[in-house]
């Protein structure tokens, strides 16, 4: 029998969503991604401690400033390095949430973390720099993917949020299943399975909005709960989903069956695109999406800050 893994991987790209280096070795993923939670997780590993002190004489390399961003930045593409050596496709790599509303300077992170994997021999076709979707993370990513500098917006939780990337030429868009799963659980909302759930609702609204557009941005599914999200959202372009739900699905020889198709969507033509204020405006208007996406931010500083005193002190 064929497993419900094995069914999946027909219609859509399966991303690692860990920070165990050994558990994407085994769960053989095409891509991975990492962030400020996940890489701290890496360097509290015994077992990865040599990744710190290679990060640490590669900072010291381009610069003897002992500047602890560029440590932490040297830690994030040494260990994206590492990654990259077990899988065959992409490593996403986040720019600092502490500069999501600074434009200029999430373009300036971004560049440098593409200079520092060229340095450690990968170039940037195998990379795609994670930034929030803030509006200044988004003009951020209009100007990178002009450059040929590809981009994931992470930290996403509403339509306006993937209408307006989607706009600037983004990439990917990785919209956050789980969270917005936990938030509505927090409010009261009983869910009982795909069909209630606000966060499968979202991630099939904004696949089938940004198809019946033209946009070739990439959609992938985040941060989930239950295998039953993941099922719901067979078909998505990319899902990026923790190894112990990938074994689950790799154990079960169940049927799963194809739950969006961007092929069979009608192309609905030129709509009037998001400007500042609608995005604002909109955001504003969403209590939900507000929350998380600045509690999100607010986590990935605290986890930033968390590893720099880690690093700091080697």
């Amino acid at each position: 029998m064929t497993s419900k893994r094995d069914q999946l991987s027909q219609w859509t790209t399966l991303v690692a969503d860990t920070g165990d280096l050994d558990a994407i070795r085994s769960s053989q993923p095409v891509d991975a991604t990492t962030n400020p939670s996940l890489l701290l997780s890496v360097a509290k590993q015994p077992q990865h401690q040599h990744l710190l002190m290679t990060a640490k004489r590669f900072a010291g390399q381009l610069s003897p400033s002992h500047d602890i961003g560029l440590l932490c930045d040297a830690f994030a593409t040494v260990t994206g390095s590492e990654i990259l050596n077990s899988i065959p496709g992409l490593i996403s790599t986040e720019v600092d949430a502490r500069l999501s509303f600074d434009t200029n300077a999430m373009v300036t992170r971004a560049r440098r973390l593409v200079a520092m994997y060229r340095e450690l021999g990968v170039e940037r076709d195998r990379i795609l720099v994670k930034i929030a979707s803030t509006w200044e993370g988004i003009r951020a990513t209009e100007v990178l993917e002009e450059e040929g500098i590809r981009c994931n917006l992470t930290l996403l939780f509403a339509l306006p949020q993937a209408i307006a990337a989607a706009e600037a030429g983004a990439t990917l868009i990785s919209p956050f299943v789980g969270r917005i799963y936990d938030w509505h659980l927090k409010h009261g909302l009983e869910i009982t399975g795909p069909d209630n759930d606000p966060g499968v609702q979202s991630v099939k609204d904004i696949f089938h909005t940004l198809k019946s557009r033209g946009f070739g941005t990439v959609v992938m599914g985040a941060s989930f709960r239950q295998l039953w999200q993941i099922e719901a959202l067979a078909g998505c372009d990319k899902l990026t989903i923790a190894p112990n739900l990938l074994d689950a699905l790799a154990a079960d020889n169940g049927t799963l069956s194809r739950a969006l198709d961007g092929t069979d969507i009608e192309d609905i033509g030129t709509v009037a695109p998001i400007n500042e204020q609608s995005f604002r405006w909109q955001m504003n208007d969403d209590p939900m999406a507000c929350d998380l996406l600045a509690d999100g931010i607010r986590r990935f500083a605290r986890d930033q800050e968390t590893l720099e005193g880690l690093l700091g002190a080697i």
